[in-house]
């Protein structure tokens, strides 16, 4: 009998190269879920919350596989920074970064062949160093982060912003915890090494 496909409810580039470390086959189908926050969701219940409702989105019309959903919020002192989609946008969350600690809380499910659920989140905790209006301009400009929740890329450029990075696993700021998912698969059934 063949093994199940895996499919990643998400269509960003980022979780897919970093999935692409554990498959070297596997497919993406866009989830098409509201992303809308519900009325005093903490930051990491939306994470989980919206992960799972993608996984299931993608499942319902592929039953019988392994499917990855993800999410990831950006919570500064209570405000949820979401993908910036701007320019200005990407400046003005910066601003409010700046000296201050950001914390990201990265979902991932994953939904086995007979869907059942397997989850986790993940807490990374970011400090910025003071960031001048000219080390933010000059980020903005050369890296582009419009569309990373909090305006940048740790795995470029981004990584100049931080005083520190705390976490357990160092891919779930990128948009994908690969040891948790690693776990994941392994409890619905995926031989992993």
């Amino acid at each position: 009998m063949p093994s199940p496909t895996v499919i990643l409810a998400s269509t960003s580039a980022y979780r897919a190269t970093l999935l692409r470390r554990l498959f070297d086959d596997f497919t993406q189908a866009a989830p098409g879920t509201d992303e809308a926050a519900l009325d005093g969701e903490r930051p990491a219940a939306r994470a989980a919350r919206l992960a799972e409702a993608k996984a299931r989105a993608v499942a319902a019309t592929h039953p019988g596989h392994i499917v990855i959903g993800s999410d990831q919020v950006a919570d500064l002192n209570g405000t949820v920074l979401d993908k910036p989609g701007t320019v200005h946008a990407a400046h003005r969350q910066l601003e409010a970064s700046s000296g201050q600690q950001v914390i990201f809380h990265t979902a991932v499910c994953i939904l086995d062949a007979d869907g059942g659920a397997h989850a986790h989140v993940d807490e990374t905790r970011v400090t910025f160093r003071t960031l001048s209006h000219d080390d933010i301009v000059r980020y903005v400009e050369r890296e582009r982060p419009l569309d990373c929740a909090g305006s940048f890329k740790c795995e470029g450029l981004g990584i100049t912003l931080f005083e520190r990075i705390n976490n357990d696993d160092p891919t779930a700021l990128i948009g994908l915890p690969l040891i948790a998912t690693s776990r994941l698969l392994r409890a619905a059934g995926i031989a992993l090494p």
